[in-house]
């Protein structure tokens, strides 16, 4: 699970995507969200493939999005653009 609160700053995140990444790369974001947000995800990222797996029960959804990234600071705004969806996860 990506939480970034648990990182001091943005700047230790940043050093720790840059040192085990080469860029640009092809970077994988991971998301979980309860199904009535599905909508709002897509929408994120209409020109990107998602793939989706509902769970079990079919209450929770899974995203998988592969997108070339160029640098640690894109990864870190993908990430904040997700948050600003409430009930998302990011993995």
């Amino acid at each position: 699970m990506v939480n970034l609160s648990f990182m001091k700053d943005k700047a230790q995140y940043i050093d720790l995507l840059n040192e085990t990444h080469t860029w640009p790369v092809e970077y994988l974001f991971k998301f979980i969200s309860k199904k009535e947000f599905l909508d709002q995800v897509l929408d994120l990222f209409p020109l990107e493939e998602i793939k989706t797996n509902k769970s079990k029960n079919g209450n929770y959804i899974s995203f998988s999005m592969k997108k070339v990234v160029h640098s640690a600071e894109e990864v870190l705004e993908i990430y904040e653009m997700i948050q600003t969806i409430k009930g998302v996860i990011s993995l």
